[in-house]
Order: C-alpha cells, then sequence, then structure tokens
C-alpha cells in the first residue's frame, strides 16, 4: 500500500511539473502574475568574430543590466529616475514610466552596462535608501582591434536612425552568433525571493563563434598604409584587398576612411559600410588584363603581335586617346599592356566579337556577387553583349562603360594569378548560414576555367613588364629579389549630381607575387584624389608594401628564376 502512495504522489508531482515546464504555459504565466512569481531573462553569450588565427575581432565582455521591480520603486519613481538618468544616461521621462509600470514585477531599465559601473549605481541608489532596483548578467559587445575590420565585422545595431539594424558580419550573421536567450521564473513574497518557493529555469543557448580567413596583422597593416596613401594625396576614400592566389581566401579587405567599431556615435554613415562590396566604379586599364587574356586565349593575338599604334582613333563619333600624347608608336602587344594603350587595346580587341567578350567577362566574375556573407553587395553592371556598338565595345576594352565592385575586380585579376582558373573568393573559415538562409565559407568555395594555363602565364609575362624599369608603367612597384605581376587603371568617374564624367577619377593597382609562383594577390583602389595621382604612383606603392609584408610574414622565399623578358616595341 505504501509503495502504491508513494507512485501516486510522484505521478502527481510529475504531471504538475510538466505542466509549468511545458503544457501550459499561458496559464502558468496568469498565475505569475498573480501569485507573485518573477520572469527574468536568462541572457546568451553572443559568439566571438574572430580572424583565421583565433585572434578576437568582436567579443563578448562582462555587462550587467539594470532591472527594476515596479512594485518596490514606484512610490520613489521620480527620485530614482533622476538619479538614474544622471548616473546610466537613460531617459528620464522612459525609466520614470517603466519603474512605476502596473501589474509587473520586472521591468528593463539599462543593458549591457559595464559591470562595475552598473554595481556602483545600484549600490548608491540602495545608499540613498531606495529600494527595487538589482542587475542580471548581461554581456556587452567589445570590439578589441578598434578600428581593425570594422567595416567588415561591422556594430550591434542600437534601434536609431543611424543604425538600426546593425552592419556587416555582426548583422549578417546574427542568429548564429546571437544563440538562444533562457528565462528564469521564481516566486517572491515581501519583494524578495522565497528560497524555497517555485522555481523554473530554461538555460541558454550561446551564440557560436564566427572563424574569418582575414589575418589581423595583415589587415592592420594594410589599413594603416592605405589610409597614407589616400591621405597623401588628398583622396575621398580607398579600398585595399589581399587575396591567398590558390585559395581565394581574403587575408585583407582594409577600407579608408573607417572606424572605431566601440563607438559608432561620431562615425558618418556612409564610412559604415564596406566599400569594396557596396560602391561601383569603372575599373579603367586593370579590365585590360581581361580583354588581353581573352584575346590570346582565341589565339588572336600574342605578347609579340605588332600593332600600330596612331596617336588617337576615332570610332563612330568619338576619338578614342591615351593618356599621354604621342605620334604612331610601333608597339607590341605586350608593349600595349606595359604602357597601358587604350587605342592600342582598342585595336586589338576589334579582331573578337561582342558575345565572346562578354563571355569571357562574365566568366571573369563581372556583373556577378562574390557572395561572401556581407549584407550589402552591389552586383556592378556589364551591359548585354547583343545590345553593344563598335564604341561599347571599343570603351570596356579599357576598363570604362562598365562597372565593378572592387571584390570583384580582384577576383578577376587572381584567374590570371591562379593559372586561368576563376576562384570564388571566401571570408569565413569553414561554412555559416547567413541570416537570409545563404551558406557560405572556404568549404563552399568553386572554381572554373576561363582561360588556359598557358594563356594565364603569357598574360602574367605582359603583367611583368609593367613593373619593369624602362618597359612599364610602374616600375615602383618591383620588390627586389621577387618577380611581381601588375597593372596599373586610371578611369574617369561618374558623378553622382550630374549623371555624367565630371572629372574626377578612380586609380588603382592590381599585382601578384612571386609572378611565376603566385602565392598573393593585391588589388588598390583610391578614389576621387585631389592632388595629382595615378595607378602606378599611387596605387601602386600600396600594393608592393602590402605584398613585400606578405612575402615576409608568410616566408615566402624569391623563386630564383629569371624574370619574363618582352619586347615591348617593333
Amino acid at each position: 500500500m505504501g509503495l502504491i502512495f508513494l507512485t501516486m504522489v510522484l505521478s502527481l508531482f510529475g504531471a504538475r511539473l510538466v505542466q509549468l515546464q511545458g503544457l501550459d504555459p499561458q496559464a502558468y504565466a496568469a498565475r505569475a502574475e498573480s501569485e507573485g512569481l518573477v520572469s527574468v531573462p536568462l541572457e546568451a553569450t553572443r559568439g566571438d568574430i574572430t580572424d583565421r588565427h583565433g585572434v578576437p575581432l568582436a567579443r563578448s565582455a562582462a555587462g550587467l543590466m539594470v532591472v527594476a521591480d515596479p512594485q518596490r520603486t514606484s512610490d520613489d519613481a521620480e527620485a530614482i529616475a533622476r538619479l538614474l538618468a544622471n548616473k546610466l544616461g537613460v531617459d528620464y521621462f522612459d525609466t520614470l514610466e517603466r519603474l512605476r509600470k502596473p501589474d509587473t514585477r520586472f521591468q528593463y531599465i539599462a543593458r549591457e552596462v559595464p559591470a562595475a559601473k552598473a554595481t556602483r549605481v545600484v549600490d548608491a541608489i540602495e545608499a540613498a535608501g531606495y529600494e527595487g532596483l538589482d542587475t542580471r548578467p548581461d554581456p556587452l559587445r567589445e570590439y578589441p582591434a578598434h578600428d581593425v575590420a570594422a567595416n567588415l565585422v561591422g556594430f550591434m545595431g542600437n534601434g536609431d536612425d543611424a543604425a538600426p539594424s546593425g552592419a556587416g558580419l555582426e548583422l549578417a550573421f546574427g542568429d548564429l552568433l546571437a544563440g538562444k536567450d533562457g528565462k528564469e521564473t521564481y516566486e517572491v513574497g515581501g519583494g524578495t525571493r522565497i528560497p524555497l518557493g517555485e522555481n523554473t529555469e530554461i538555460k541558454p543557448i550561446d551564440g557560436k563563434d564566427l572563424r574569418l580567413t582575414i589575418d589581423r596583422d595583415v589587415q592592420w597593416y594594410a589599413q594603416r598604409v592605405l589610409r597614407t596613401a589616400v591621405q597623401g594625396v588628398r583622396a575621398e576614400s580607398g579600398v585595399a584587398i589581399a587575396l591567398d592566389t590558390r585559395t581565394g581566401e581574403i587575408l585583407a579587405l582594409a577600407d579608408y576612411p573607417t572606424f572605431d567599431a566601440n563607438d559608432i556615435s561620431e562615425a558618418p554613415r556612409r564610412n559604415l559600410r564596406t566599400r569594396a562590396l557596396s560602391d561601383v566604379y569603372e575599373p579603367g586599364s586593370v579590365e585590360k588584363v581581361l580583354t588581353g587574356a581573352a584575346l590570346i586565349d582565341q589565339g588572336l593575338v600574342s605578347p609579340r603581335t605588332r600593332i600600330t599604334v596612331p596617336g588617337e582613333l576615332p570610332v563612330m563619333d568619338r576619338v578614342i586617346h591615351d593618356y599621354f600624347d604621342h605620334g604612331n608608336l610601333r608597339l607590341t602587344f605586350a608593349g600595349v599592356i606595359a604602357k597601358s594603350s587604350n587605342i592600342g587595346t582598342v585595336l586589338a580587341a576589334r579582331q573578337i566579337d561582342h558575345k565572346t567578350l562578354g563571355r569571357y567577362l562574365d566568366s571573369f566574375g563581372l556583373g556577378h556577387r562574390t557572395g561572401i556573407g556581407i549584407p550589402g553587395e552591389s552586383r556592378g553592371l556589364v551591359p548585354d553583349p547583343d545590345s553593344w556598338t563598335d564604341l561599347t565595345q571599343a570603351t570596356i576594352s579599357f576598363g570604362q562603360g562598365i562597372s565593378v565592385n572592387a571584390l570583384q575586380m580582384a577576383a578577376a585579376v587572381n584567374t590570371i594569378a591562379n593559372g586561368g582558373e576563376f576562384v570564388s573568393p571566401s571570408l569565413v573559415k569553414g561554412s555559416a548560414r547567413t541570416d537570409g538562409g545563404d551558406l557560405v565559407g572556404t568549404d563552399t568555395t568553386t572554381r572554373h576555367r576561363v582561360v588556359s594555363r598557358q594563356t594565364a602565364r603569357q598574360v602574367t609575362h605582359m603583367m611583368e613588364m609593367v613593373t619593369t624599369e624602362g618597359a612599364g608603367t610602374a616600375p615602383q612597384v618591383a620588390i627586389p629579389g621577387y618577380r611581381v605581376a601588375g597593372k596599373t587603371g586610371t578611369a574617369q568617374q561618374v558623378g553622382e549630381h550630374c549623371g555624367c564624367y565630371d572629372g574626377s577619377l578612380a586609380v588603382s593597382f592590381a599585382g601578384f607575387a612571386p609572378a611565376d609562383q603566385p602565392r598573393f594577390t593585391v588589388y588598390v583602389v583610391i578614389q576621387r584624389p585631389e592632388a595629382p595621382a595615378g595607378g602606378g604612383s599611387t596605387a601602386g606603392p600600396v600594393v608592393r608594401q602590402i605584398l613585400n609584408y606578405l612575402l615576409q610574414k608568410y616566408a615566402v622565399p624569391p623563386t630564383g628564376t629569371r624574370p619574363a623578358h618582352l619586347p615591348v616595341e617593333w
């Protein structure tokens, strides 16, 4: 009989527990209000965002929330609200309303307050003779690297007009990083918790870490040399991208101007985005690398093809010029690339039909989002080849009349460095799913062949001539002991207001090294410089410094082979 009675009692307790924890949550919540039960959130710890080596770029730190029991604060609400407004900077009227909230035992007053500060404030208010305030764990977000990779990492949204939803990876992978909050419900009496009263707890599930391909040291260095270059020519902005040639992993993606992610209050909204993805521009002469690759891959020209380049070239109702005045020049196709001749490129490109050139540009990734997981990426624009005129093809062949984002262009040039095989760039190590449902990361990398290995090798040799003293436009990019391939770019930019070329420029340089066994590809774009600037003279030195840093940091030895030597004139 005793065993039967015990079994019945346990069954009743079990049924009651199931009812409380899951089967009848609405009834339980109603009872909580009527019987002095308090429900408080148990905050999940947000996952870290780290670089490729596990160094944190964003992490959760010790913090507290300040909370109130309105049934204990309502009588002294005005005095408490004044103290809280002075010590925590919260809005007085909103706080007063919360402190007087009827029919509840729990109200948020302030979130993510540094632990020492929150404790100090609550202690001071209690010392003044007021009751009803308490603290709960509430991890706050900090960015120990400050501005390093800030445009990529982003920040947590604070609900104001400047940043309503956050930005960058913090926004794109919010669900993954956030985890799931828990909840504790317990019984109170006389304003205090009843030790043996009813108590239920749903434990929080902490968020997962997000590991990036970024190397924090390389990112820091790239940002610093980019900043110096942008400031040196009083430019509007700049971007620098460093890729692992073979894998497409992004080692650095630098923006300037940037911001300190710990304090975005003073940063203009335009500086919070990732310009390498959101901003589009006409790439200029770096695009000649892609045109040249298409022509060589089709067997239409070779690096030694002879071209007579006049001082100007009429095309339909326009006249094409080079960036320098000259009479007739006798250049090889390698010389056309080395000296960055628009006219020579247009003459060579007349041998390829619109659709074929358009197909190559598409295969190089132009007009397609890279899809690395950052929100707000622009697709760029390559006009439908069916709509091209002879003038359209002429301007596109040397990088005008199309628009790209910087990472697209870096990945396109990286195709040449990677032996003619396009490898999709990646920012996340392994794989992770964005809040939008996209699976991204190094585990999802895709590859496809664009041009043959032989074509890529021939284009690389022509690009080496660009950095060769006495032959090309950027000998200052050469690195002693290493073979460096590169290409300058200068393009007119369309003004935001007039919708026309307004005289401003985008100067750029793309390069990789060692040229015969490429390990790193670097691309730099500097927008709208006010002082005299050029692709070779302004962006080129930034590429050289970043390449040199990478080669030294990763201990890449010189190959010891002889640099390419091609005739530039005939």
